[in-house]
């Protein structure tokens, strides 16, 4: 069981130190998202890999026909869309295949905090979340990598004892920032996901696996 006060570690790091292609893209992403070290990066790619892991095998058992795969697939479909990995419906377990370390990065409060507007960078949304200004369903959350569900992200906004609520504080983005910001990361996304896309295609095709192997 181990000391609790020494928890085990909750994440896989990389079987082999110097890979410099892994590393320049560890290095990519740690910039896009603003945080603090690789760790947070080897985090995501950890539950992404459970993830992925648990699609593989429900498929091969629906093959085989077993009933309680179907049960345990709605269960990750379901637990992926309140996720906000994945849309509310229309998803199988082939999409979840094809989600990215991103796709679990965008889903951090300190991601989701930059993307609704309350900050003017991600590394100030992390500091902001760090020093008390964001709430959550009115709870404080000082936790940048807290991993923000689908029914949470509406309620994300500035703690009601913070300086930030005034509109007209120096620190708070515009309105025209905040939009322009968003539609550059639309952008980026919508291109980022076809490219995964008919990367995943094309992985697919080359292993023999057609689109009828993994439905469900």
């Amino acid at each position: 069981m181990g000391d609790p006060k020494f928890s085990r570690r909750s994440y896989d790091t990389p079987s082999h130190p110097w890979q410099g292609e892994r590393i320049k893209r560890e290095a990519e992403i740690v910039r896009e998202f603003g945080l603090k070290n690789k760790t947070e990066v080897w985090k995501a790619q950890t539950i992404l890999r459970n993830f992925r892991k648990q699609s593989r095998e429900l498929q091969a058992r629906l093959r085989g026909g077993d009933a309680q795969a179907k049960i345990e697939t709605d269960a990750l479909i379901k637990r992926c869309s309140r996720m906000g990995l994945l849309p509310v419906t229309g998803s199988d377990l082939n999409d979840i295949l094809i989600l990215t370390e991103s796709s679990i990065l965008a889903r951090r409060l300190q991601t989701v905090v930059y993307e609704k507007g309350l900050s003017t960078t991600i590394k100030q949304a992390r500091q902001m979340i760090s020093h008390g200004h964001i709430h959550i369903n009115g709870h404080r959350v000082t936790v940048p990598g807290y991993i923000v569900s689908r029914e949470e992200e509406a309620s994300v906004t500035f703690n009601d004892a913070s300086p930030f609520t005034d509109e007209m504080h120096p620190m708070r983005i515009s309105a025209e920032q905040a939009a322009a910001n968003a539609s550059v990361k639309a952008e980026a996304k919508e291109k980022a996901d076809k490219e995964t896309a008919a990367k995943a295609k094309a992985d697919a095709e080359e292993a023999g696996i057609t689109l009828e192997d993994g439905e469900v």
